[in-house]
């Protein structure tokens, strides 16, 4: 049986990964059928690479994606065609279909990385006036030890 996989590539701690059509008995690093693309987790937005075709025809000859591989295709939009095309819908329809996918994704994407700042933000004020609560404790606590000394 066919699978569309991952297959681990690149350095220690710096992972990338080649997207692969293999034999389920192969090993995870082993002997691949084809490479399909890639995917780089380390980068900020995400860098995916799919030879779209390829996918297609991989999956209409009933290669199975692992759960990693179907989330790509997902983000990528192509598991939302492969369900069209297997509907029969028209490639009008197919088209209008990804373009308002992508849209929708780009909005999500812009709206998550603007929270990540606010929280980034707000995590840093959060630290910079515990510091400062912190430096005027230690302050107070240093002339209550002075005026202990006098007394």
């Amino acid at each position: 049986m066919v699978k569309l996989r991952l297959k681990r590539i690149g350095k220690k701690h710096f992972p990338i990964y080649k997207i692969v059509a293999a034999d389920s008995r192969s090993p995870r690093d082993g002997r691949f059928i084809e490479a399909i693309g890639t995917y780089n987790p380390n980068m900020d937005p995400l860098e995916i690479t799919i030879k779209e075709p390829r996918v297609m025809y991989w999956l209409k000859v009933g290669a199975k994606p692992t759960d990693t591989v179907r989330n790509i295709l997902k983000y990528e939009g192509l598991m939302l065609k492969y369900t069209l095309l297997k509907k029969g819908t028209d490639a009008d329809k197919i088209e209008a279909e990804l373009q308002k996918f992508l849209t929708e994704r780009e909005s999500k994407l812009t709206r998550a990385r603007e929270r990540k700042l606010r929280r980034r933000a707000a995590k840093k004020l959060k630290k910079s006036e515990s510091a400062e609560k912190s430096g005027t404790e230690a302050k107070t606590e240093s002339q209550a030890e002075e005026s202990k000394a006098e007394g």
